[in-house]
């Protein structure tokens, strides 16, 4: 995730730093322009933005104060997140996107994800009867889905914006043509991506101008996005659906563009123009699980994260979590995350494929015949058997226990708010740092690897595994854009990157809030626990270097490091009607929240969110 660092640094001394890298940057007169100030905390009137970045923020706020609406900002600031985070998301990716409409108090969700070739079967990564080493799917052909992003803007827009995708475009397009002020992190990803991007020409001239890295403080164009979003802004999404985009995205899977002199093998995929053709964002009902007064709506499938961070609020409903010692609480969420993550492994796939069981996972009921198998003086032995959320008894699992397959951690997640009261939760990736390292030539995009979210072979051949490949089909995804609303109104919005982990930091970062008394934007700065039934729970250094780790090692629990947790951001709306927006104050480079109008900063004086307790 790209950081500003330009914030603390005078106008002169950014200018004379600069230098212009990109595709075929073209000369301008003009000077180039430091990025907004970031900060992560925000509150005021007119609505209010939350990203990973200060430009992405600055263009939905933009939009917001040109009478736009929470929608309209949220397209906005994603195209705007195409652009300064390329390797987390764009036009040649997916996601999912969540609405809260004021006028009618209800939620309803975009399923943006993407989808294999009609041409694919539960073979797709599979060779002489074996899977293919991860990497060189993610790398290849085989794993690029068909694109969702732009028709789930589209969709959005259509249902309810207020501005064109023209219009909503525009600040993003400026972004790309006039571009953003590289900073050390930006640097870094490139430099994590360097082999790889460099064995494709047209990456290799997009991220690594002159054959090398960009520099810290240069300004970075990318002229190829900017004729992109012109084009598709003047003729809609079809012409990334049906017209030479289309065609050119085809030809770049079919027969991906690798340097001649690479010794790489990168495998063609078998994407078609039908494929782009019958594309189509879904709008479904949301999931939704009552919680301590309160009603979270989330993603169903085909994500995960709905009906898991919704099960996980269900176990853990029945205790008193407020009044629990640090070491209590972070057993309990530890130990609901783990049946949690159990029962998503063995049911949770493409509902257009799989028969999954949604109302049963979120039913009290079935939460209730999990819950009873947590103790206070022992820990659950992962990886754990599934409960049967249709014939649910008591403190039973059935079947083998399925391991979460690995998801790319570098999505990005915005939240958005307008002054009519809608909000947007909205989440959208490539899936790995980079996605698929392939750029699509002349139009300025990464495409995706989200394929490889399918379980590429049954970890067990006996039991049904939902996450399968197959024709048209969506792979199972852990992403969790969720709106929380009390008696019909918004209480707060949030969401978060980091994959298989993107469920932990949800549910973790609301039961801070509900639970914990904490301000949103500290329950978002909280450091993390993440256990996804696995054999060791991964604590960031906040909790690993801390004497709680101990107390919950005496119990039993087994630990592994990981230096970095998500990186979510949230809106939240406080009682005397101002919003805030909340982003992390120093992960991934720390996040931009944007207020239309501030009043006073944000921060640990604010009101969090009343239960009904």
């Amino acid at each position: 995730m790209r950081r500003s660092v330009a914030r603390n640094v005078s106008l002169s001394g950014v200018l004379a730093v600069v230098v212009t890298v990109g595709a075929a940057a073209p000369s301008s007169s003009a000077p180039p322009v430091p990025p907004p100030a970031k900060s992560p905390v925000a509150a005021g009137y007119g609505g209010a933005v939350s990203s990973v970045d200060a430009d992405a923020t600055a263009a939905g706020i933009e939009v917001l104060r040109k009478g736009g609406n929470a929608v309209d900002a949220a397209v906005a600031t994603a195209a705007a997140l195409g652009v300064t985070e390329p390797y987390s998301a764009g036009l040649g990716g997916g996601g999912y996107f969540v609405h809260y409409d004021a006028r009618t108090r209800t939620v309803e969700t975009i399923d943006g994800r993407e989808t294999a070739p009609r041409s694919a079967d539960s073979s797709l990564f599979l060779e002489n009867g074996k899977p293919i080493a991860f990497e060189s799917a993610v790398t290849s052909g085989l794993g690029v889905g068909t694109p969702g992003t732009p028709a789930t803007w589209d969709a959005a827009l259509d249902a309810w914006g207020s501005k064109s995708l023209r219009q909503v475009l525009k600040p993003a397009e400026k972004l790309a043509r006039d571009g953003f002020v590289v900073d050390g992190t930006f640097r870094s990803q490139t430099a994590g991506n360097q082999a790889r991007f460099a064995d494709f020409p047209a990456t290799r001239k997009l991220f690594l101008p002159g054959g090398t890295l960009p520099e810290v403080g240069s300004v970075f164009k990318n002229p190829d996005l900017a004729r992109t979003y012109e084009e598709v802004g003047r003729k809609g999404v079809d012409a990334l659906y049906r017209g030479k985009l289309a065609d050119d995205i085809v030809r770049t899977v079919r027969n991906p563009p690798v340097d001649p002199a690479s010794a790489r093998v990168v495998r063609p995929g078998d994407l078609t123009a039908k494929d782009l053709r019958s594309y189509r964002a879904l709008r479904q009902a949301p999931t939704k699980a009552g919680y301590r007064g309160l009603d979270v709506y989330g993603m169903a499938p085909s994500s995960s994260g709905g009906t898991t961070v919704g099960e996980a609020l269900n176990i853990l409903e029945s205790t008193d979590l407020s009044k629990a010692s640090q070491a209590q609480y972070l057993h309990r969420y530890i130990e609901a995350s783990r049946i949690a993550f159990a029962d998503r492994g063995r049911w949770v796939g493409d509902p257009a494929f799989e028969d999954v069981p949604t109302k049963e996972l979120l039913s009290q009921r079935f939460a209730d015949s999990r819950e009873c198998l947590i103790r206070d003086d022992a820990v659950l032995t992962s990886p754990l058997a599934p409960g049967d959320p249709r014939h649910p008894g008591d403190c039973a699992g059935t079947g083998t226990a399925a391991p979460t397959t690995y998801e790319g951690e570098n999505t990005t997640h915005l939240t958005t708010a307008d002054k009519w009261g809608n909000v947007v939760a909205y989440t959208l990736t490539i899936e790995q740092t980079g996605g698929s390292g392939i750029t699509v030539p002349g139009r300025g995009f990464l495409l995706n690897n989200e394929l490889t979210d399918f379980s590429f072979a049954p970890a067990d051949p006996a039991v049904h595994d939902p996450n399968l490949p197959g024709p048209g089909k969506r792979p199972r995804s852990s992403i969790s854009p969720t709106i929380v609303l009390k008696h019909g109104e918004p209480v707060l919005a949030l969401g978060s990157p980091g994959g298989a982990t993107i469920i932990t930091t949800v549910l973790q970062s609301l039961i801070g809030t509900v639970d914990r008394g904490l301000p949103l934007v500290d329950a978002i700065a909280a450091p993390r626990a993440s256990q996804r039934n696995a054999a060791a729970t991964e604590l960031e250094p906040g909790l690993w270097n801390s004497p709680v780790r101990a107390r919950l090692e005496a119990l039993g629990h087994v630990f592994k490091p990981n230096p970095e947790i998500g990186a979510a951001t949230g809106v939240q709306r406080l009682p005397d009607g101002r919003w805030l927006a909340a982003a992390e104050t120093e992960r991934r480079g720390g996040g931009s929240a944007m207020v239309v109008r501030p009043s006073r900063q944000g921060g640990g004086d604010e009101s969090v969110v009343t239960t009904s307790r």
